[in-house]
């Protein structure tokens, strides 16, 4: 299977977790999906009025520089570990 077939996997298996990942993985969760499928962080930073678009933006900064595939094995792996 490539490391695509098993992103898209991972993607459907993160749907059917049996219990809901805390804030903190649902972020990282969240960062490296978008690492993944678009690449590094771009546009403006949310205001200080939107706490949960600022999390996010800053998780998916955090990973800037990380390769695509890089972050699709990231993925891969935390889902598989939380299933």
């Amino acid at each position: 299977m490539s490391l695509q077939e098993q992103f898209e996997q991972a993607q459907a298996d993160s749907k059917n977790l049996p219990e809901r990942p805390d804030n903190m993985t649902l972020l990282k969760i969240y960062a490296l999906f978008k690492q993944a499928s678009v690449g590094d962080a771009s546009g403006e930073r949310p205001g200080f009025t939107d706490m949960v678009g600022r999390a996010k933006f800053d998780a998916w900064d955090a990973l800037k520089g990380t390769s695509a595939d890089e972050a699709k094995q990231q993925y891969i792996d935390l889902i598989a570990d939380l299933k």
